[in-house]
């Protein structure tokens, strides 16, 4: 296969492993088969994989590492991390009953390593060509973790399963969650990323699977709201993630092309989990109304209410990343979009915004004002009841005027009070405790409105708020 043949990680790990016993198999050749490029290789070796590893570390200078205890395998890497090479010892006596043992035909097709036709037992090239996704026999009794893997292969690489595997796939769907968590969240994480996550999530759950694994977002279907919304919460939680996508790849629609560089770097800034800040806000489009079943509630008047689901949200959220076993960073963070995402639509009626309160909805939301700020111009496009586009083009409006502030807080930092707090202490004649504290904050902001930017107005503004303080 030509792919094969213009691969770097094929091309070294045929040069290292000049005389091993060896197969290409797995994603490797399913990708060369559907015309990917191909930047990893996997290969099924008859001898023992460490000795495999250590031939490619002294014949291209990269680490290597122990990849599974279970399957005896190994990683080793490009010096530069441009490639990477799995080896894996044959799970079976021959390569044909370990292909047998694998998950899908599409991934059961084997190459020799150096050179001669495809073992295709199973039939998967037919697969590729039909672009079709067949369970083989015991797979999901093997591994209760791939009906999510189908999921996220057809959505990543835009196949459908076959008749017989969806139903076989319904059936094995509420297992999923008996696989480790860890493995669940890395193809959830996949599934979200990818171009046709839309595709996905529906395929996802037509087949049960979202139920299985994100039970809460299932839970949104069916949850009608007020007139200022045109979808059920499930609806309109798919139309933000849909509009944050669109936004990903167009930041100037709603910020402008003097704002849209900056805010670039710091959505592509690393967070947490492999994932990026930008990427990290998929799953907070996917969670910010995850809250409302909770708090759904009708005014005598008709009017359908959510009230408190950002702070139910927030709660709801750290169980389902306690569930997957995430990152406490990523918890958090999506966590606090989810809590402070109606904020600035409150402050659309208010404009023009006094500094005081951009402080205040910046030192709210501090540390994810830029995010919740990106989040909020995608849950307000997905927003079209009564009214919308009018609604639309202020809350943008405003998006911008905050996104540049925001930008410059993050940048900068909490702005420093005109006067340190000791010597505030020694002016007032108090003690340190929670009054110097407040009076030490609300002099900050002072520096940043401009109230007070020099000592002597940060002592005079103190004894101010002192004498006029409730007693």
């Amino acid at each position: 296969m030509k792919a094969l043949d213009e691969s770097p990680a094929v091309r070294a790990v045929r040069e290292a492993l000049p005389e091993a016993r060896a197969w290409i198999v797995g994603g490797t050749v399913r990708d060369a088969l559907l015309g990917r490029s191909i930047e990893d290789v996997d290969l099924a070796i008859e001898s023992n994989a460490h000795d495999a590893a250590e031939s490619l570390r002294r014949a291209t200078g990269g680490p290597i590492f122990r990849l599974s205890d279970t399957f005896r395998s190994y990683r080793a890497l490009a010096p530069d991390r441009s490639w990477m090479a799995d080896l894996t010892p044959l799970q079976g006596a021959t390569i044909e009953e370990d292909l047998r043992n694998r998950d899908f035909a599409i991934n059961a097709i084997a190459v020799p390593l150096h050179g001669g036709e495809p073992l295709d037992p199973l039939g998967g090239i037919a697969d590729v060509e039909k672009r079709i996704l067949r369970v083989l026999p015991g797979a999901y009794e093997r591994d209760p973790l791939r009906p999510l893997r189908l999921a996220r292969l057809a959505t990543e690489l835009d196949l459908a399963p076959d008749p017989a595997t969806a139903e076989a796939t319904r059936a094995a769907a509420p297992r999923v969650p008996e696989a480790a968590a860890e493995r669940v969240f890395a193809e959830l994480r996949r599934l979200v990323l990818a171009d046709r996550v839309l595709d996905g999530l529906d395929l996802a759950d037509d087949l049960g699977i979202v139920r299985a694994v994100l039970p809460e977002l299932a839970e949104l279907r069916g949850v009608a709201q007020s007139h200022f919304h045109h979808a059920d919460v499930h609806g309109h939680t798919l139309e933000v993630l849909q509009e944050l996508i669109g936004l990903e790849s167009d930041l100037e629609r709603a910020f402008g092309p003097a704002l849209t560089p900056r805010l670039r770097r710091v959505l592509d800034e690393p967070l947490a989990d492999e994932l990026t800040r930008g990427q990290a806000l998929r799953f907070a489009a996917l969670f910010h109304d995850i809250g409302k079943p909770a708090t759904r509630g009708v005014r005598p008047d008709g009017r359908v209410t959510f009230i408190g689901h950002d702070s139910v949200g927030e709660e709801v959220i750290a169980g389902i990343c306690r569930r997957l076993k995430t990152s406490t960073a990523l918890r958090e963070y999506l966590g606090r979009i989810t809590r402070h995402h109606l904020a600035l639509g409150f402050l659309v009626h208010r404009r023009p915004l006094s500094r005081a309160a951009i402080y205040q909805y910046l030192t709210t939301t501090e540390p994810v004002e830029i995010e919740t700020t990106v989040l909020t111009c995608a849950d307000r496009l997905a927003t079209r009841g009564r009214n919308a586009e009018a609604a639309i083009e202020a809350h943008l409006d405003l998006a911008r005027e905050m996104t540049a502030e925001a930008l410059d807080f993050r940048e900068r930092g909490r702005p420093k009070a005109p006067v340190r707090g000791d010597e505030l202490a020694r002016e007032l004649g108090l003690d340190a405790g929670p009054e110097l504290g407040e009076l030490m904050e609300r002099l900050r902001e002072a520096a940043f409105t401009g109230e007070a930017t020099t000592r002597g107005e940060a002592i005079a503004l103190a004894r101010r708020l002192r004498q006029n303080a409730p007693r």
